[in-house]
């Protein structure tokens, strides 16, 4: 099969790709701005670190399957790992609705992680095959603006939902409609991908890696630097995802007000990729995750002083756009620098330590929200970015 690289050559397989990627953010966004609430009302969980289980299970297992989709992306192909991650996804929102008790939700975000990690890793190594190497940057911005927006919207809409027509059943039907459409889609118009990357191959000039684990992970200076960030990373937004509807209930804030609130963030995020992403191929790639985590960790420590409505919507949206400066320049780099054949497993190790961060986050953040109370573990989070910001600036040289 002949392959030309290129958006606007591939565009009509990058846009059917960028809308299954919005179906799989949505996926994540029908827990985003009720779970807590879930977990406290329809199962009597109070406890942080309890709660917040749900998170450790989607980001331990999103983090193994997003290792593993790398290296059998390469081997059985891309649309079939794709087919794979919406297959499993499609009982989730069903025992949502039906669990009889926690350990069943705990079930369900376990298949939720997997199908995460096989989904999204497909639809960002699939984007980054079709684009070459001009557009990797607007590429990965475009991929992300579309399910993080997903995950904004949606995460508002069950909060409308919840707030109209109770926690459940209702709020899990809009996962029902994103994982059929999600299939259905993937499974008839989708192409593989694999054999643009042996025809960029043949023309690559960047030297192989002899460890791609140990390399990504700690050896190489712009890999391990921009892994360590996307652990951080996702550790704060683990952080987010479960304890600020908690502190926003605290401050007496109704459901559709952290429906509102929880979707500035990743809304932000998601818009801000449009142009953080062509950013990415035009600008210093170090000066953009440094600039980006900083700017992270000053809005979670200014949400830890916050009670009033407008000056948490700013940190919120400041949040977003940190985080919008950082996510496509994780992936744009990681492209930059490693050889075609073995850019799906570098990513996919990356990946598995960026989303280790959720379960990082979920942990930590919990038991000091327990011991010490919610304020003092979102105040660790924001130091823990900033010292993020701190290492990328020592430990990474400038490569673009």
């Amino acid at each position: 099969m002949n392959a030309e690289l290129g958006l606007k050559k591939n565009r009509k397989q990058f846009g059917l790709l960028v809308l299954i990627n919005a179906f799989v953010g949505g996926m994540i966004g029908m827990e985003r701005s009720i779970f807590p609430q879930y977990a406290e009302v329809e199962f009597g969980i109070a406890s942080k670190t309890a709660i917040l289980s749900f998170i450790v299970a989607f980001g331990i297992t999103k983090a193994i399957s997003n290792y593993y989709a790398g290296r059998l992306a390469n081997i059985y192909g891309r649309k079939r790992l794709l087919v794979v991650g919406w297959l499993i996804v499609i009982p989730v929102p069903w025992i949502l609705i039906f669990a009889p008790s926690w350990a069943w939700v705990i079930a369900a975000n376990i298949l939720l992680g997997i199908s995460q990690g096989f989904t999204w890793s497909s639809t960002v190594v699939m984007k980054i095959d079709l684009v070459g190497e001009k557009d990797r940057g607007l590429a990965m911005g475009i991929n992300e603006f579309a399910g993080y927006l997903a995950v904004g919207i949606i995460a508002f809409l069950t909060g409308v939902v919840a707030n109209s027509y109770g926690l459940t059943p209702y709020p899990f039907y809009i996962g029902v409609v994103l994982s059929m459409m999600g299939l259905l889609f993937t499974w008839l118009w989708v192409n593989d991908t694999r054999h643009f990357v042996k025809m960029e191959s043949t023309a690559s000039k960047v030297q192989l890696l002899d460890q791609v684990f140990l390399q990504t992970t700690f050896q190489h200076k712009v890999l391990s630097s921009v892994t360590q960030a996307g652990l951080v990373n996702n550790l704060n937004d683990g952080m987010i995802w479960g304890l600020l509807p908690v502190y926003l209930i605290s401050l007496g804030f109704d459901y559709e007000k952290i429906g509102i609130l929880a979707a500035i963030y990743p809304s932000i995020w998601g818009i801000g990729q449009l142009f953080t992403g062509k950013m990415s191929d035009h600008y210093s790639k170090k000066k953009m995750l440094f600039w980006g985590m900083f700017l992270q960790g000053i809005a979670i420590l200014g949400i830890s002083f916050s009670e009033n409505l407008g000056f948490l919507i700013g940190l919120l949206a400041l949040l977003g756009f940190g985080t919008a400066l950082v996510y496509p320049t994780f992936l744009a780099t990681i492209a930059q620098v490693t050889h075609p054949r073995q850019r799906a497993e570098s990513i996919g190790v990356f990946r598995l330590w960026r989303d280790l961060g959720y379960a990082f986050g979920a942990v930590i953040s919990g038991m000091i929200a327990d011991y010490f109370g919610v304020e003092y573990a979102i105040i660790l989070i924001g130091l823990l970015t900033l010292f993020s910001s701190g290492l990328i600036q020592i430990r990474m040289p400038k490569i673009a």
